[in-house]
C-alpha cells in the first residue's frame, strides 16, 4: 500500500480491511459466491476429485489464463474470441502449439449427442469425392445464367453412368440449357463462367456451406436459418448419399471423431434424400441398403487400429416439421420399419426445420403420441430427443416448444437457446433429468447469439441444469475436424467459471445421456440415477470414462506441473 493512501485514509476515518464489520461484510461476500457455486451443475464432483485431478484442475486454470494473454497479444480480447478455424493464420499456427490446445486435445471426451451427419462432412472434401467419383453428372430445373441464379437456384448431383453424349450438350451455364439435363461434372465445372474448375470449385463450396466469418452475411432468426440450410443441405445430400461417396465420409467422420478422443456418437439424419448404390442410377425405394453401409462402415472402423476405443454410433431419425400430417406419419412408418431391419443403428426420433415459422409440438402432439402408440405395438422404444427453443426470442411457438418437450418426455433437448429464462420450467427438467446438448459454435455462426461468450450457457450451469456441448455441424461452418476440442476450448478461454472440473461435468453428462441401448422409460431413468453405481452398458462406460480422465490428469500434472507450479 501507498504510504501517503494510508496515512490520508487514516486522516479521513476510512474503515481498514482489519476492521469487524469490514470482515464480516468480506464472509458474507464469501458465503453468497459459496451459496451460489454449491448450486452449479459439477459442485459435486469438484468436491469428489481425487488429489491429481485436483491438481490438474488448477494447472488448466493457469494454463486458461496464460492462453487469455496470448490471445490478447494475437489481437483478440476476451469478449470477442473467435472459433479457431477464423482466427487469423499468425494465431491460429500459433494455438496449435499452446499448452491450452495440447491440453484439450488429449481430454477424453465421451460422447457427441448433436451431429447432423450430411453437415458434418467437410465441404472441400465432399467436392473431391464428387470430382473423383465416374459417372457424376449435375442437372438443374433452368439455366443458371445470373448472378441470382448463381446465388440460390436449384441445382443437384446424380450419379448416371449412360450419358456418353452428355459432354457435348450445352452446360447449365449458358441460354439454351435443356431444363434438367444431366451434363457431365467436368464438363459443367470447365465451363463455369467464372474461372473455370477452380471457380467452380470456390462456387460449390459457398453453395454446400455457410460463409463462417462474414458477419454481414449471417443470418438472423429462426426463419432464416432454416432457409439457410433448406437451400444448401439437399445439395450436400445429392452428393452424399451415393454408394461409394457415403462409405468414404463415413470413414472420415468416424476417424476424426476417434482422434479427438470422442468414444460414442448419435448422428441425426431427416430422411428426405434420393440414395443410390454404386454403379446405379436409379434411387433405392427404402433406406435399408443406406443402414446396411452405415452398418459395414462403424463394423469395419471399430475393427481398425484407430477405431478400436470406439464403441459405435447410431442414428437419430429426423422429419420435417413443415409437412403434412401424412408425410410425417408415412416417415414415422418408415422409420419403424427400418428399425425392425436395423435395431441397433435407429435411437431417437426429432423434428427439424424452423420452429418459428414452421409447425410447432404442440399442433404435432397427437401425431407424436400416434407414432409413440405404433412402436408399443411393436415393441420397440424410439424415445423423443427434441429440438426445442432455438430461437431468440420468448413467448412466441418456438419457445413454447421447450414445455412441450419437457411434457413429451424428451431425453434430451437439443440448442433449447430459450431455456434460461424460464426459471419454473428450468427446475422442472431438473427434476425430469432431460439433458440440454448446446453448440455455442453453431449458435454463433447462425447469428443467433453473438459470440460464444454471449452463449446463455453459463447461466444454466449456475442452476445446476444437466448439459452437454456438442459440434451440430462443422462441415457446413466450415470449422474443420469432426470432434470437441475446440468447443472445449472455447468454453475455458470463454468462461472464467468453467474451468476443468466443469468441462469435465460436462463430458460425464455425455456418456450417461448417451442412447447406448434400447430402453424403457424405467431402466433409462433407473440408469441416469445410479450413473456409475449401476451394473449395466451405461455405468460401465462411465468407470471407462473416469479411468481415462484420471489417466490424463496425471499426464497434465507430468507435463505441465513443473511449468506451472503454485510456489
Amino acid at each position: 500500500m501507498n504510504p501517503d493512501n494510508g496515512s490520508w485514509e487514516a486522516e479521513e476515518g476510512v474503515p481498514h480491511v482489519d476492521d469487524p464489520f469490514i470482515q464480516r461484510f468480506l464472509q458474507g461476500r464469501l458465503s453468497l459466491i459459496q451459496r451460489e457455486e454449491a448450486q452449479r451443475h459439477d459442485a459435486n464432483l469438484a468436491k469428489s476429485l481425487p488429489p491429481v485431478a485436483k491438481r490438474a484442475c488448477e494447472i488448466v486454470s493457469q494454463v486458461c489464463a496464460q492462453e487469455l494473454v496470448l490471445l490478447q497479444q494475437d489481437g483478440y480480447q476476451p469478449d470477442n474470441i473467435p472459433h479457431p478455424s477464423l482466427m487469423s493464420d499468425m494465431a491460429k499456427a500459433r494455438l496449435q502449439g499452446s499448452d491450452l490446445w495440447k491440453i484439450v486435445r488429449q481430454l477424453p471426451k465421451g460422447s457427441l449427442l448433436h451431429g447432423h451427419l450430411p453437415a458434418m462432412v467437410d465441404t472441400d472434401f465432399l467436392i473431391d469425392q464428387a470430382f473423383a467419383t465416374p459417372g457424376f453428372h449435375v442437372s438443374a430445373p433452368k439455366p443458371l445464367t445470373t448472378q441470382r441464379d448463381f446465388q440460390d437456384a436449384p441445382f443437384s448431383f446424380q450419379f448416371a453412368p449412360s450419358t456418353k453424349d452428355s459432354k457435348d450438350k450445352p452446360t447449365l451455364w449458358v441460354d439454351n440449357y435443356e431444363p434438367s439435363a444431366l451434363i457431365d461434372l467436368h464438363s459443367v465445372a470447365a465451363a463455369f463462367p467464372e474461372g473455370g474448375e477452380t471457380g467452380f470449385r470456390k462456387w460449390l463450396k459457398s453453395r454446400c456451406s455457410l460463409a463462417s466469418g462474414l458477419s454481414e452475411n449471417t443470418p438472423r432468426g429462426s426463419k432464416a436459418v432454416s432457409d439457410l440450410f433448406d437451400n444448401r443441405l439437399p445439395i450436400i445430400n445429392s452428393i452424399l448419399h451415393h454408394e461409394p461417396i457415403l462409405r468414404v465420409c463415413l470413414r472420415q467422420i468416424f476417424l476424426q471423431l476417434a482422434a479427438d478422443r470422442i468414444r460414442y456418437a448419435e448422428l441425426r439424419v431427416a430422411f428426405t434424400f434420393q440414395y443410390t448404390v454404386q454403379g446405379k442410377d436409379k434411387p433405392e425405394e427404402d433406406y435399408f441398403g443406406w443402414f446396411r453401409i452405415f452398418q459395414e462402415e462403424l463394423e469395419v472402423f471399430k475393427k481398425s487400429e484407430e477405431g478400436k476405443d470406439f464403441h459405435g454410433a447410431r442414428i437419430i431419425w429426423a422429419s420435417m416439421r413443415k409437412y403434412s400430417n401424412q408425410v410425417i406419419g408415412s416417415d414415422m412408418k418408415e422409420c419403424i420399419i427400418t428399425k425392425m431391419e436395423f435395431p441397433d443403428l435407429i435411437c431417437g426420433f426429432d423434428l427439424l426445420g424452423s420452429e418459428t415459422n414452421a409447425r410447432p409440438l404442440a399442433d404435432l402432439v397427437p401425431l407424436l403420441f400416434w407414432f409413440r402408440g405404433l412402436c408399443a405395438e411393436e415393441g420397440m422404444e424410439i424415445p423423443f430427443i427434441l429440438h426445442a427453443g432455438h430461437c431468440l426470442t420468448d413467448g412466441n411457438q418456438a419457445d413454447d416448444n421447450l414445455f412441450d418437450a419437457a411434457l413429451l418426455g424428451a431425453r434430451r433437448v437439443s440448442q433449447a437457446l430459450s431455456l434460461y429464462k424460464h426459471p419454473l420450467l428450468i427446475d422442472v427438467l431438473k427434476q425430469k433429468n432431460i439433458l440440454i446438448d448446446y453448440s455455442p459454435t453453431s449458435s454463433a455462426c447462425l447469428g443467433l447469439t453473438n459470440s460464444f461468450q454471449a452463449h446463455p450457457l453459463p447461466a444454466l450451469l449456475s442452476r445446476g441444469v444437466s448439459v452437454a456441448l456438442t459440434n451440430d455441424s462443422p462441415g457446413f461452418f466450415g470449422l474443420g475436424e469432426n470432434g470437441l476440442s475446440t468447443e472445449m476450448y472455447q468454453a475455458l478461454v470463454s468462461f472464467n467459471s468453467m474451468g476443468l472440473s466443469g468441462v469435465t461435468q460436462m463430458l460425464e453428462n455425455s456418456v450417461r445421456w448417451s442412447c447406448y441401448e434400447d430402453q424403457n422409460a424405467k431402466e433409462w431413468a433407473t440408469d441416469l440415477q445410479e450413473a456409475i453405481l449401476g451394473e449395466g452398458t451405461k455405468a460401465a462406460r462411465l468407470h471407462e470414462f473416469y479411468a481415462d480422465f484420471e489417466e490424463f490428469c496425471a499426464w497434465v500434472v507430468e507435463n505441465f506441473g513443473k511449468k506451472y507450479s503454485l510456489e
